[in-house]
């Protein structure tokens, strides 16, 4: 069999289409208590047949876990550590959205280098440009889906071939866009390797087994089966959980580093930094679990002692011990990074949020409490030893060097019919 070494890592090639889907936010509650309502059957008959719980990468959001994700390995590998950063060489904050942060190659790349057919379809845009990265194929986003042209995404006219208008980015509709997309694309173009991922838009408003998760859920489940009929292989997994993260009156439950940092030593001596930052704050408010601080080395065990004796504070760890623990690249990590409890969130300055656009209470993620992610394939699986730690950036190996052809697709058809 033909195979590819990408990141030290060795694939098989696909011996049908592979789908691998990235449900942003996708705790495992989500697809059992979707099960158990009764509106989700091809994930159940997947749950039942073919499923394994696993952990995401640490800080647990987007960006990092999808690269971690399509590279096959953690961010110390491939470098991309959170939605943003601080650049020490550029000393500016920014996003980390753009391909020259990439310290790896992709196994998408890898594939279309030779010779597979590859397709790359996510919900926002903030990610196109890092999936896509010298791959050779169809890459575009919902979110711009009007724009997409042949020279710059491998395809045109997305919208008529989709047959659903550009969806709000704050919207379900964003996700289904990107199922909806795989589906004709599979229809038409039938890629060798797709990869979709979504928002967590919903996820951060319902949690698991409400009627607005519920109905999220039954839309994918019915795209999913509809992909399952077409005869390929369908590899699912998520970036990260999600958490409520409120006080009993329902409000958010934030500890505001920067201000008390301050507080403590005085202004100008430290520098917070938010990975989940990005252009999409509405229903999260920049708000998240992880938080990394650059500080000067004299001021560094005080604020450290004093942040571990804070409620709501799981882990306070030195640069070095935190990039050893979450395989991060020490360079784009600050002196200390902390960790929040599962319903606590950290801040800035209060004054640096603006939560007057959050319309439900706040639900987010970030910390190693989102780290549990769901693996669930159409095929069983074989060769993986009981008891084995597996992260989401293994949904490949899994996919393309464990999976049987039969078994399971079949029994998912009977219980989807």
């Amino acid at each position: 069999m033909k195979t590819l070494e990408v990141n030290g890592r060795r694939y098989g090639w696909m011996r049908e289409p592979l789908v691998v889907v990235c449900v942003d936010g996708c705790e495992y509650d989500y697809l059992t208590e979707a099960a158990r309502a009764g509106v989700a059957p091809f994930i159940a008959r997947m749950l039942a047949a073919s499923a394994f719980r696993g952990d995401c990468v640490v800080p647990s959001f987007t960006n990092p876990n999808n690269l971690s994700i399509v590279t096959g390995a953690p961010p110390s590998v491939h470098g991309i550590c959170g939605n943003y950063f601080y650049d020490r060489e550029a000393d500016a904050e920014v996003m980390m959205n753009d391909p020259k942060y990439l310290r790896a190659g992709t196994i998408l790349a890898a594939f279309s280098d030779a010779g597979a057919k590859v397709a790359v379809v996510t919900a926002k845009d903030k990610l196109r440009k890092l999936l896509g990265h010298r791959m050779k194929g169809i890459c575009f986003s919902s979110e711009k889906a009007a724009d997409a042209t042949l020279a710059d995404n491998g395809i045109e006219d997305v919208v008529a071939l989709v047959g659903m208008p550009v969806p709000s980015v704050y919207s379900a509709e964003l996700s289904e866009f990107v199922f909806a997309a795989g589906v004709k694309l599979l229809e038409t173009r039938r890629p060798d390797l797709m990869y979709l991922s979504t928002t967590d838009y919903i996820q951060h408003k319902f949690a698991p087994g409400t009627e607005g998760a519920n109905r999220f859920y039954a839309m994918m489940d019915r795209y999913l089966a509809r992909m399952d009929a077409m005869g390929v292989t369908i590899a699912l997994t998520a970036d990260h959980g999600m958490n409520a993260k409120t006080k009993p009156d329902g409000s958010p439950n934030v500890i505001y580093l920067q201000d008390a940092i301050d507080d403590w030593i005085g202004t100008g001596h430290s520098r917070v930094i938010l990975p989940i930052t990005d252009p999409y704050v509405v229903h999260h408010g920049a708000l998240g679990s992880f938080a990394t601080i650059y500080i000067g080395e004299a001021q560094r065990e005080e604020v450290a002692t004093r942040l571990r004796a804070m409620d709501g504070i799981q882990l306070v760890l030195s640069n070095p011990d935190a990039c050893r623990r979450f395989e991060l690249p020490p360079d784009r990590v600050g002196d200390l990074v902390v960790v929040a409890t599962k319903h606590v969130v950290l801040g800035t300055s209060a004054a640096r949020h603006d939560l007057s656009g959050l319309d439900a209470p706040l639900r987010s993620h970030g910390g190693v409490s989102e780290q549990a992610v769901p693996l669930l394939f159409n095929r069983a699986v074989s060769g993986v030893a009981s008891g084995t730690r597996l992260r989401n950036f293994d949904i490949l190996d899994i996919a393309l060097n464990h999976l049987e052809l039969r078994g399971v697709r079949s029994e998912v058809r009977e219980g989807a019919a």
